[in-house]
């Protein structure tokens, strides 16, 4: 027997509806790609959002086919979403800051029909568009310009499109589980793979980073998403905002540390995120600028491991909260979120402290495991010590890859996210390394992440990271890469003197290497892949 309940698809088109009818004149602020600044609401983005979708009807496409933007966080990007998902049609999110070739690659495996891409990518679109053969239309997501019609004449405006069209759009009541948006994965090993998001996954992703439990969202909130929205859907923000029905603030491309200050400042902004690089250069300038951050109430750090020393300084001199969260492509993206429980507040304010190094517990609608091996089979003890494969299942995670026949799954139905891990008996995750990342000296291991984490807390270091060197005695030994904070004269000795009281001696670095600029990738994660490619001959070459 069924409950006597109504039935509605789980659909993105609700999110935008619902901000339109309830949180309409809820401002939503764009920094434009040539620095000015749109303000904006939702209910007129919601109206262009249904000008955009009369367009993409217009043009004869079909349902699930694909639209790709290559844009940064503005309000024109966040119009398309809404059009795109909304109509029925998939929208394909990609990182601009990957090869040509990879580009390429994406956008034929994709078969997308259409590419919308912003100003500051013409020359990159106009490279590769020879190679695109399934590519139907390109729209430059701007105003009219005669400087882009010299150079691509085929091109389309996206101002001039919606002009034309209507606001009055009746969003289609498709399936839930309707493919809705497709990202991919950053292709560290072999071509990237495409994770292909449900209607139903990204409500139900949005109902559970919207919790207080997890990233605390409200309509009380002006929210800076520094994560891009190519960047597995900016980590959701973007719909959740429109759930909740607060403010947004869109940074465009200026993600520099000033740039993000300002923002800050200006708009009053409560609640931010990104991944620890931006952090960094966040509260240099801040320094610089004299910024106390007022407005700033929490910052969600994830992408890469936060240093303690991150969230010293954060909670310390700007009484922001720091939450450390973790997740990936493939699991839409949060899995673990670092908010306290009732009971920890009767620890000291220490032991707290240490409890916020952790990348925080599962929400409901997700659940993680530790296995024994990647194929899975056999949990391992949840007491905070014991360390495996970290698996994970729930309503937003993958089951396969776009357009690959084979399961993504272990053989019991759990997906592996190839981070060793710990899991404590209130499910708080603790990250130790990627698998690929540990270190294998004298058949012991050693955690990169614990290593970088205990340098980037010196004062003079900007940047790190740790790698696996091949060793003649001991097969692996940690080389450290770290970057010096400006007019520092720190030496290897002293970095070595720095891990000589916080660590087993065995596990110190054999080597300091000093660099001038670190490999940043697309999304903003350090890319040690380059590194161990550079550096990880150095102990045999000694």
């Amino acid at each position: 027997m069924h409950g006597n309940m109504m039935f509605q698809p789980l659909l993105i088109s609700n999110l935008i509806e619902h901000a339109e009818m309830y949180h309409g004149d809820t401002a939503i602020i764009s920094k434009n790609t040539d620095g000015s600044m749109t303000q904006t609401n939702w209910s007129k983005i919601a109206k262009n959002s249904k000008r955009f979708a009369n367009v993409l009807q217009s043009f004869g496409l079909s349902l699930s086919d694909r639209v790709a933007t290559i844009a940064w966080n503005n309000h024109r990007h966040l119009e398309a979403w809404y059009a795109i998902s909304g109509s029925g049609l998939i929208c394909h999110t990609i990182n601009p800051r990957l090869f040509p070739e990879q580009l390429i690659y994406i956008i034929n495996d994709a078969h997308d029909k259409v590419v919308i891409f912003d100003k500051t990518f013409l020359p990159l679109i106009v490279s590769i568009k020879a190679s695109l053969p399934h590519v139907e239309h390109f729209i430059c997501l701007d105003h009219y310009d005669a400087a882009v019609i010299e150079s691509f004449p085929e091109v389309k405006f996206y101002d001039e499109l919606i002009a034309t069209q209507s606001d009055h759009y009746v969003w289609p009541q498709v399936e839930e589980n309707l493919a809705s948006s497709l990202c991919y994965t950053s292709g560290t090993t072999g071509n990237p793979k495409g994770v292909l998001y449900s209607h139903r996954s990204t409500v139900l992703h949005s109902y559970a980073i919207s919790l207080p439990d997890s990233l605390n969202l409200s309509a009380h909130d002006t929210i800076l998403p520094v994560v891009p929205m190519f960047h597995v859907n900016a980590w959701g923000t973007p719909y959740a905002a429109a759930m909740v029905g607060c403010s947004l603030v869109l940074p465009g491309p200026m993600l520099d540390g000033v740039s993000l200050v300002n923002l800050i400042d200006q708009y009053k902004v409560t609640n931010a995120l990104g991944v620890p690089t931006i952090w960094q250069g966040l509260l240099t300038a801040a320094h610089d600028l004299g910024s106390r951050l007022v407005s700033l109430k929490r910052n969600v750090v994830g992408g890469a491991a936060c240093p303690p020393s991150m969230i010293t300084t954060f909670r310390e001199l700007y009484q922001c909260e720091t939450i450390h969260a973790w997740g990936m492509t493939e699991t839409s993206p949060v899995g673990a979120v670092n908010q306290l429980k009732a009971k920890h507040f009767e620890l000291s304010e220490a032991e707290q402290f240490n409890l916020r190094f952790s990348q925080g517990r599962p929400p409901f609608g997700v659940t993680l495991r530790i296995s024994d091996e990647e194929q899975g089979m056999k949990e391992l003890q949840r007491d905070g010590q014991t360390a495996g494969h970290l698996q994970i299942k729930g309503h937003w995670i993958i089951d396969s890859y776009f357009g690959k026949n084979e399961n993504a799954l272990t053989v019991d139905g759990w997906f592996d996210t190839g981070d060793i891990a710990t899991l404590d008996e209130d499910g708080y995750l603790s990250i130790r390394d990627r698998s690929k990342d540990l270190i294998k000296s004298g058949g012991e291991w050693i955690s990169s992440v614990e290593l970088e984490n205990i340098a980037i807390g010196h004062p003079e270091i900007d940047s790190v990271a740790v790698i696996a060197a091949r060793h003649a005695k001991w097969d692996e030994r940690p080389v450290l890469i770290a970057k010096k904070s400006v007019a520092s004269q720190i030496t290897e000795a002293d970095i070595l003197n720095y891990y000589s009281d916080k660590i087993a001696k065995w596990q110190i670095p054999d080597k300091v290497i000093f660099v001038d600029v670190m490999p940043i990738g697309g999304t903003g994660k350090l890319l040690k892949k380059d590194l161990r490619e550079k550096f990880g001959s150095v102990l045999l070459d000694a």
